[in-house]
């Protein structure tokens, strides 16, 4: 059997003229056509039935009040970053889209060799005829803490601990694993830029407040629930209050919130316990040497008697006090009765 379809086709060109062509239809222009339909199909639905906004942020905030959902560590994230690094993660955009309707999501291999993969993550709203594409690189290596069982690895490096670490070939399962996370944040970043600006905002405050009000409705089975979760992950009880600062049983329900935050994004791979304490660290550090700076000595009588025959001068001169008082307390701090005398001299200079 010829496993070649004749067909009729008819070509319309520019100018108005057309043309009847007899084609050879094969499988690969069968899976074309099939494409094409199901896209216009989608395209005619949309049309059909348009989206109604107010329902959608009906259905949107509901969901957003439900507790497990407000709870959820993909919902909302918290990143240890500088002061902290806040966003609606992927389970927040998977919802939103849904409760939308019309918007079409789609990943599609562009590219595959023994080291790599390339993936078009691709998100279109079917009413404006709007997409957003991003390409996704997902290597086929893991970092481990040792060689294959052969004993062979493709690099090492030292890590912050100064202890070797090896780059492998991964696994199946490592590779669908890196895919997955992959995909879901470029899914997340494309979809975040479909929904609306006003809807995330007003989305974001109620999920704060459902997390605040859950963690200050009962403080102790919140703070049970947060440190079984740290623990599933390998971060001790110990460890969560060397990060506060206290025993974990006076947290604040506020602090709570801040725990189940940074707790989603280590859980979604996207920190680490030893990234949170270095950031707390380093903010530490900032933040002590923000107050040092603040702590100037007060300039005594004595010195004040010693240096302000300069000073007068220099308001003489015609320096206003202010710029000269404020360029003083850059070393050290006058008292009030100090100033006075230093006002004075303006007045005293206007009089002569």
């Amino acid at each position: 059997m010829n496993a070649l379809t004749q067909a009729v086709a008819v070509r319309e060109d520019f100018g108005s003229t057309s043309s009847t062509l007899a084609v050879q239809e094969t499988a690969s222009s069968a899976v074309a056509a099939q494409a094409k339909a199901m896209v216009e199909a989608r395209y005619v639905m949309a049309l059909r039935r348009p989206r109604q906004w107010d329902q959608v942020r009906q259905d949107l905030l509901k969901e957003c009040r439900r507790p497990s959902f407000a709870n959820n560590k993909s919902a909302y994230y918290r990143k240890p970053i500088g002061k902290g690094v806040e966003g609606l993660g992927i389970r927040f955009v998977e919802v939103a889209l849904r409760c939308m309707t019309n918007v079409l999501v789609e990943t599609t291999m562009i590219f595959e060799d023994e080291s790599k993969e390339v993936h078009r993550v691709s998100v279109t709203d079917l009413e404006s005829n709007v997409t957003y594409p991003l390409d996704v690189r997902v290597t086929k290596t893991v970092e481990r803490s040792s060689p294959s069982d052969d004993g062979s690895y493709i690099s090492v490096r030292k890590n912050s601990w100064g202890k070797n670490t090896y780059t492998v070939p991964g696994t199946e399962d490592d590779i669908l694993n890196k895919r997955a996370a992959q995909v879901s944040k470029a899914i997340r970043t494309l979809g975040l830029r479909i929904i609306p600006g006003d809807l995330q905002d007003e989305a974001e405050e109620i999920i704060k407040a459902v997390r605040l009000n859950e963690a200050a409705r009962d403080p102790d089975a919140e703070r049970k629930r947060i440190a079984d979760a740290f623990g599933e992950i390998g971060v001790k009880a110990a460890d969560l209050a060397s990060y506060l600062g206290h025993s974990l049983d006076t947290c604040s329900p506020a602090e709570l919130v801040d725990l189940r935050g940074i707790y989603g994004a280590i859980r979604d791979g996207e920190s680490s316990w030893k990234s949170v304490m270095e950031n707390k660290a380093e903010q530490s550090g900032k933040a002590s040497a923000t107050a040092d700076s603040k702590t100037l000595p007060t300039c005594s009588d004595e010195s004040f008697d010693k240096k302000k025959a300069g000073w007068r001068k220099t308001v003489e001169a015609g320096k206003p006090v202010n710029d000269l008082i404020a360029m003083i307390q850059t070393k050290e701090l006058l008292t009030n009765d100090q100033k006075i005398e230093i006002a004075s001299w303006a007045n005293k200079g206007s009089a002569e």
